[in-house]
């Protein structure tokens, strides 16, 4: 029996920034080692439907990008796959190359056929070199006159190790729209419809996803496949449990596919996702790659991994990331030619095989930031790996246009990194987690921010207090964050749209450096400045003329922790842009939240061996599904 591996596609929307993502007619060279696009000649005229495109005379199309090569390292190393086909269709005179690379992206053609009138070339591949990395892919040439691509799909005749479908799981809070847009392209996607098994929907909102016009047909469309299942606000943890809970009772369905609800999917890459898993050689968490929902070409994670020490995520080769693809393309670009291992994956798309559900349990109930990384990592010490593979991925808005880190959300950061690394972290009392947590506290006082400031020393005191805390603040640790807010004047923004905020010395300006260059102090200059600025707000007395007025304005990528200090108060961009925030200097909150940061520090210095078994010995009760089923009847 054959069966289809991956399907090659256009673009279900007709937009010129998602064409690099798809199909490749430019023509590239390299100047200084950097891939350059010499040609613009791509059209969306020439696409013509979902699977086929117009071959203009004369031109070459290559396939070899990011959604319609085949990232043959990836099937080799993880899967039983040995044996693929690759079947392409054409009408009119073309001729259709077959390449491969390796992991250091060098080229080698396979194969080459020339074809006339209507034409089905098959090319019979075996996946037996590509250990380290390399994808495989082809181009397409028309003659004096134009072709047309017909579609082209990767089978293989041998026989997946699970048959069994996925169950969607969508979380979503106040966003109905990215929802319906989500159930209407899986509506009219029937290839993917045959792989899964329900759809749930964790409605945790007041806007919802049933009161939105379009649910009603949506819902005739899709039948008993889509439920939708309302409960209170307990975050993505909340939700995600909720849907791994319902999809534990589905005897059809090997798989749980959580979805972030704020993204637009290509439908191919689900089903690219559920057939990796079933061909996995064991049970995997097979994860998606997340492009800029602003910024369509730029893809922002390739594999992501957390840092032993100081017990932190990042995405591998991060000084390489976000990849925009509109200025270089997948086949010049030697470092997307390596097999990259993940640690976790970001739950926007992740697909979880149940046996893992059923021996590792649920999620933290975290609320949300790091439930994820959590997971994935729980997962990987029981044995079951996270691969995110290429090709498969979707389009989330960014963190580049927000900083969650000094809004209501730096308690989750806080906490339960922590909490992760007091239950994974193999390092003598976590590494340098404490001293990374503390230098975190010094930037931000330094910077003036003492709600995140006072936000991240109440997760503190929660990790504290012990683990029992993450059930019993589960539904309020939010609304009590955001309430916090109130008592700090630097969280509220301030819109242009009223009164335009001036600053009494204006903005101050910066050279430019380049990219992933900072011109901050280190070494002992690092040490210097950090002790004179301490010292400095400790004693110093703002100006009243500072206090009434900010002192100067910064755009938000220059407002760094070396820089701020050096001012009474500042007038400082909001990350997306609609706003300003004012940061004053205040001495008796810096004095108070000072003597807090170094209490708690070393307290939790002095705890951790004993925090660190504690939270480890309740970890089952954490995640099992018994003690999520009483925590939605009890929040109902």
């Amino acid at each position: 029996m054959t069966h289809v591996l991956q399907n090659v596609v256009f673009p279900l929307e007709r937009d010129p920034d998602l064409l690099p993502l798809y199909a490749d007619p430019e023509i590239w060279s390299v100047i200084d080692e950097q891939p350059v696009r010499v040609s613009s000649r791509a059209h969306l005229g020439n696409i013509l439907d979902r699977r086929r495109a117009r071959i203009v005379a004369g031109r070459r199309v290559s396939l070899g990008t990011y959604f319609n090569a085949f990232p043959a390292s990836y099937w080799q190393h993880w899967t039983v796959v040995r044996n693929i086909r690759l079947t392409v269709r054409t009408s009119g005179p073309a001729t259709v190359l077959v390449y491969r690379s390796n992991g250091n992206g060098v080229r080698q053609r396979l194969d080459t056929r020339e074809v006339t009138g209507d034409s089905e070339a098959h090319f019979d591949l075996t996946l037996d070199r590509y250990s380290d990395g390399g994808w495989i892919w082809f181009d397409i040439v028309a003659d004096e006159s134009a072709a047309v691509f017909e579609g082209a799909e990767w089978t293989t005749e041998q026989e997946p190790v699970r048959t069994g479908k996925a169950s969607l799981g969508i979380t979503t809070f106040n966003k109905p729209d990215y929802c319906v847009q989500t159930l209407a392209s899986l509506a009219d996607s029937p290839d993917v419809l045959e792989l899964v098994d329900r759809i749930f929907v964790i409605d945790q909102g007041t806007d919802l996803v049933a009161d939105r016009p379009e649910h009603p047909e949506l819902s005739e469309r899709l039948g008993e496949t889509l439920q939708i299942i309302r409960q209170p606000n307990l975050g993505g943890s909340g939700g995600f449990s909720r849907a791994m809970l319902e999809t534990l009772d589905r005897r059809e369905s090997d798989f749980v596919q959580l979805l972030d609800d704020d993204v637009l999917v290509e439908p191919e890459s689900l089903r690219r996702s559920i057939v990796f898993g079933q061909y996995a050689t064991r049970p995997t968490i097979v994860g998606a790659h997340m492009f800029d929902l602003l910024d369509r070409p730029k893809l922002h994670a390739w594999a992501e991994v957390v840092d032993e020490v100081p017990f932190m995520w990042r995405t591998l080769y991060q000084e390489e990331f976000p990849h925009d693809f509109s200025a270089s393309n997948l086949r010049q670009t030697k470092i997307l030619h390596q097999r990259l291992d993940s640690d976790y994956n970001g739950w926007w798309m992740c697909l979880i095989p149940m046996e893992t559900v059923r021996e590792i349990g649920l999620a933290l109930p975290a609320f949300i930031k790091w439930d994820d990384a959590e997971y994935c990592l729980r997962a990987g010490e029981a044995g079951f790996p996270t691969v995110s593979v290429p090709g498969i991925a979707l389009w989330h808005v960014s963190w580049v246009g927000k900083d969650d880190s000094i809004d209501w959300q730096a308690y989750f950061h806080a906490r339960n990194r922590i909490v992760a690394g007091l239950i994974h972290s193999r390092v003598s009392d976590g590494g340098t987690l404490i001293r990374h947590s503390r230098r975190m506290d010094l930037k931000q006082l330094m910077m003036m921010q003492y709600y995140p400031t006072a936000l991240r020393h109440r997760a503190l005191r929660d990790v504290l207090s012990g683990p029992t805390h993450m059930w019993q603040n589960l539904a309020t640790a939010m609304p009590g964050a955001r309430e916090l807010a109130a008592s700090f004047p630097e969280t509220v923004v301030h819109r242009d749209d009223s009164t335009r905020l001036r600053a009494r010395k204006g903005r101050v300006v910066f050279k430019q450096l380049k990219r992933n260059e900072f011109d901050s102090p280190t070494g002992l200059r690092l040490r210097w400045f950090t002790l004179k600025t301490l010292v400095s707000h400790w004693i110093h007395r703002p100006d009243p003329a500072n206090l009434a007025q900010p002192e100067v304005e910064f755009g938000k990528l220059d407002a760094h922790w070396w820089r701020l200090p050096a001012y009474d108060s500042a007038l400082v961009s909001s990350a997306d842009g609609r706003g300003k925030t004012i940061y004053t200097r205040d001495r008796a909150q810096f004095r108070r939240m000072l003597r807090d940061t170094v209490s708690l520090h070393r307290s939790l210095r002095t705890r951790w061996p004993r925090l660190a078994a504690e939270y480890r010995r309740a970890l089952p009760e954490l995640t099992s599904p018994e003690s999520w089923r009483r925590a939605f009847e009890a929040h109902r």
